[in-house]
């Protein structure tokens, strides 16, 4: 994929649906798809059999009924956790998904996704590598495949090492140097930035050097309208229910 061919929307659910619903579960999935919106953003890691699964946090407390880190569990532990008690009684016994499981909502409801690729710390390489070959197995044959994000250089090396035909892009909390050279030798598409750091300057080097630009987290209408004003491509948001994603 090229940056000129472009095929996801400016509209991206973060986790899901954002805070309406336990973040990275399929209950966040269905509810930002009944607010309208057709891509997600979602963390995912490894167990430690391997298994690709969705979760933000290195350990399990803060979001499941789980302790500890992780990626130190096999998946078929992790699977019988609750991952929505936490939220709210509503989305009690709402269970981990594992990225297959993702992946067959998404392609079964045209929805677009992006993989933020969140390795447990010591395993950032092999998470890439990983997640790269899930998701090529799992979006084989798909018209617009997954994007692939990570804050973690080492873990888009792995994903350019093993699947370089998936899209990529580097995540960006604070000001790096050297993050459009980072971003060309990684071969991404994108750079995906907290929404802050965008000026008409840094959009300005992004696109000379061929690239889109997205930004997180977005849950202001003046912060939103000041990214589209300045000609940026995606908008990772919370707020499903304040902004219409057409």
């Amino acid at each position: 994929m090229s940056p000129q061919h472009w095929p996801y929307p400016r509209w991206i659910a973060h986790r899901g649906a954002g805070k309406l619903a336990p973040e990275n579960t399929l209950a966040a999935f269905r509810l930002g798809a009944a607010h309208g919106y057709r891509m997600f953003e979602c963390d995912v890691k490894l167990s430690r059999d391997g298994v690709p699964f969705l979760l933000h946090d290195a350990r399990l407390d803060r979001t499941t009924t789980g302790r500890g880190i992780g990626g130190d569990q096999d998946w078929q532990a992790l699977s019988r956790l609750d991952a929505g008690g936490w939220h709210s009684r509503a989305h009690a016994g709402e269970p981990l998904p594992c990225l297959e499981n993702i992946a067959s909502y998404c392609r079964s409801n045209g929805h677009l996704l992006n993989i933020e690729i969140k390795p447990t710390p010591g395993t950032e390489r092999h998470t890439g590598e990983v997640v790269a070959r899930h998701a090529a197995r799992l979006w084989a044959g798909a018209d617009v495949p997954p994007l692939m994000t990570s804050f973690d250089v080492e873990a888009l090396e792995g994903a350019l090492a093993t699947e370089p035909a998936l899209p990529r892009g580097l995540l960006l909390d604070v000001p790096t140097s050297g993050w459009i050279e980072t971003a060309l030798r990684l071969q991404c598409v994108a750079i995906v930035c907290n929404h802050a750091l965008w000026d008409r300057a840094t959009v300005a080097q992004a696109q000379a050097a061929g690239m889109r630009c997205l930004s997180y987290t977005v849950n202001d209408p003046w912060a939103a309208q000041r990214l589209i004003d300045l000609g940026t491509d995606g908008i990772i948001t919370d707020r499903v229910d304040l902004f219409a994603p057409a």
